[in-house]
C-alpha cells in the first residue's frame, strides 16, 4: 500500500465518522471534548479529584457516542475518563443540531 493509498483511505474514514456524527447529533444532549476524544452523550457528570496535591477531572458519560475513527463499536452504554488535562461539556441546543442544506463539505 503505498503512502497515497494510506492517505485516501484515511480520509475516507473521516469522511464516514463525520457522515455517522452528522446522523446522530440530534439524538444527543450534551458534547464532551476532552485531549484525547470527542463525545456526544445524553448525561455528564464532572467530578473534580484531588491526590496528593494534584488536581484531575474524573468524567462519566452515560449513552454515548464517540468520535474515533479506529472503533469499531462507536456507541457505548457508559463511558468514564479520568485526565489531568481540560476538559470542556456544552448542552448542545437544538439550533445547533441542523445542518445548513446548502453546505458542501468536500463532496
Amino acid at each position: 500500500m503505498s503512502a497515497d493509498d494510506l492517505e485516501k483511505y484515511e480520509t475516507d474514514m473521516e469522511l464516514q465518522l463525520y457522515r455517522e456524527y452528522k446522523d446522530v447529533v440530534g439524538i444527543f444532549k450534551y458534547v464532551v471534548e476532552t485531549e484525547r476524544r470527542f463525545y456526544l452523550c445524553n448525561a455528564v457528570d464532572l467530578k473534580v479529584r484531588t491526590e496528593g496535591g494534584d488536581v484531575y477531572f474524573e468524567v462519566t458519560m452515560a449513552d454515548a457516542w464517540v468520535w474515533d475513527v479506529y472503533r469499531s463499536a462507536r456507541f457505548v452504554k457508559n463511558a468514564k475518563v479520568v485526565t489531568f488535562r481540560d476538559v470542556n461539556i456544552e448542552e448542545l441546543a437544538k439550533s445547533d443540531l441542523e445542518v445548513p442544506k446548502d453546505a458542501d463539505f468536500g463532496r
